[in-house]
């Protein structure tokens, strides 16, 4: 595993953070919204407020990591723009998306955006040690639970207006259904709070990251299948026969980075983490040793995503470190292999593509947009790092 840790390191120094801090945008703030599969940069393409928060988190968490100071100033100039632009100082939390220039254009407000906010801000707080930082995470925490949870269902909701009045789930929902409740959101709401009790221990946070863990083991994950559901009516009440093999074993390591920041002793929620990484391991692996992207009914679709292959690594090297089975370390061995012969672009001026199709080819998708970012990769670059000794 020493020699992953070694090339994952370089792949993240040398490739990744590069490619990024290259889009860094001194005229607007922020960085630029779009590269495309051509590799040209849109100067003038919409800057997303997910993507904003990603983009601050990666380099607060590379330079908190690392400790490379080179890291720092990008993650302070991303902070200016989420501060100053994305979030929206009268009505509260931050926008779906803002234009180039910093403006809002699309002002909806979506829980999950919000929990991007807290995770990147309580990360440039490690960082910075800068308290307004620290300040804004707490105000988004207290915003979510005060508009954005459903006490009477124990759920997360989902889509807003600007005003913070209810609409339909359109940012989250796929495969032709509107889902009232998802599970993607409460993993990074998860995420999110997990990240900000390392740096805020409240009893509010504690109590609903456990509340959290609980709706994951109880509403969410299936102990029969060892699948998580994915989309929810308001009864919680599943819309769809869909496993989504990255988003599971993403779930894996992060309930799981929840209870060990909690001390939490759970055995049946550590079970659960250990059944979804062997679930994933026997239902979603390819003779390639890549992982397929997800399973509706009977049909399988092969596409081997960049963020699923990421994830999947640090889910697998977390299972090993619960059973210690060379079986994981074998599988995010193999996992890292497919990635850097296949999904990392070796072009010049490219990062990781979309995806690759099931006859081997790129997708021909954006390089950088509202949903591709340095969140995935370089996060499983810097677990791995941390994680391998």
């Amino acid at each position: 595993m020493q020699t992953l840790k070694t090339e994952v390191s370089r792949e993240l120094h040398e490739h990744i953070l590069p490619f990024w801090s290259a889009l860094k945008d001194d005229t607007y703030g922020g960085f630029y919204g779009e590269v495309n599969y051509g590799l040209q940069t849109d100067q003038e393409a919409d800057k997303g407020g997910i993507a904003a928060s990603r983009i601050l988190w990666a380099f607060s968490s590379a330079y908190v990591v690392t400790k490379q100071e080179k890291y720092l100033p990008y993650a302070t100039h991303a902070y200016k723009f989420l501060k100053d632009k994305v979030i929206d100082h009268e009505f509260r939390g931050l926008y779906w998306m803002v234009d180039y220039q910093g403006n809002p254009k699309d002002t909806r407000k979506h829980v999950y955006t919000q929990s991007f906010g807290i995770y990147a801000l309580s990360e440039y707080y490690k960082a910075s040690g800068d308290a307004e930082a620290l300040d804004l995470a707490k105000q988004l925490f207290h915003l979510v639970e005060e508009l954005g949870f459903d006490a009477e269902i124990n759920a997360y909701k989902e889509e807003f207006d600007r005003h913070w009045k209810e609409t339909p789930n359109e940012m989250l929902s796929e495969n032709g259904v509107i889902a009232d409740i998802t599970m993607n959101t409460h993993i990074h709401v998860l995420e999110a709070y997990t990240n900000l009790f390392t740096v805020w221990p409240d009893s509010k946070v504690r109590s609903a990251l456990e509340n959290l863990l609980e709706i994951l083991y109880s509403k969410v994950y299936n102990a029969e299948t060892k699948f998580l559901g994915v989309f929810f009516d308001s009864k919680w009440n599943s819309l769809l026969d869909l496993k989504s093999f990255g988003h599971d074993i993403e779930a894996s390591w992060l309930m799981d980075q929840t209870l060990r920041t909690l001390k939490l002793d759970k055995p049946e929620y550590v079970q659960m983490v250990i059944d979804i990484a062997y679930n994933i391991a026997d239902h979603a692996m390819l003779e390639d040793g890549s992982m397929m992207n997800e399973q509706e009914g009977d049909h399988l679709d092969k596409t081997r995503v960049w963020w699923v292959q990421a994830e999947a690594i640090v889910g697998f090297y977390n299972a090993y470190e619960r059973t210690q089975d060379s079986r994981f370390l074998k599988l995010a061995d193999q996992l890292w292999s497919y990635i850097k012969n296949n999904l990392v672009d070796k072009r010049n001026g490219g990062e990781w593509y979309w995806s690759i199709e099931p006859d081997g080819t790129p997708t021909a998708r954006e390089i950088n947009g509202a949903w591709k970012c340095p969140y995935h990769n370089s996060r499983f670059c810097l677990e791995i790092i941390e994680r391998v000794n």
